[in-house]
């Protein structure tokens, strides 16, 4: 699952005009579907759907995909594309976040070895 929310700059009520272009054709590649709350991709190489809030200017996206999990990517890619390409006026900011995924460890650290022979201290010599 991928969540994202955007914020739209005031007055720019964006999740109407977005609404509306998908129920008149204006946008063509989405669906809206009950009352504006439910997104889908009319290609169905991209799997699953958005599910949709909004409160005060930032609308709350959550992309799910139970069929083909780990595909999410493809209908967030396409629902970006369309927002950066028709929309970026209206936007301030895209925030995203992936819940379900494991956070990052990094390998755990070698400690280097001194380094012995040429470089080791010598006794001093005797003459």
């Amino acid at each position: 699952m991928i969540r994202f929310q955007i914020i739209e700059r005031t007055g720019a009520q964006l999740h109407k005009a977005l609404v509306e272009a998908m129920r008149t054709g204006e946008l063509r590649t989405f669906i809206a579907k009950k009352r504006g709350r439910k997104v889908l991709h009319k290609n169905s190489a991209y799997p699953g759907w958005m599910n949709w809030s909004v409160s005060e200017g930032i609308i709350t996206c959550e992309v799910l995909s139970p069929n083909k999990p780990g595909r999410e990517w493809q209908l967030f890619s396409a629902f970006l594309g369309r927002l950066a390409d028709r929309y970026a006026d209206r936007i301030v900011a895209i925030n995203v976040q992936f819940p379900g995924s494991v956070p990052f460890d990094a390998p755990p650290r070698r400690r280097r070895s001194r380094a012995r022979g040429k470089t080791a201290r010598r006794p001093a010599r005797s003459r």
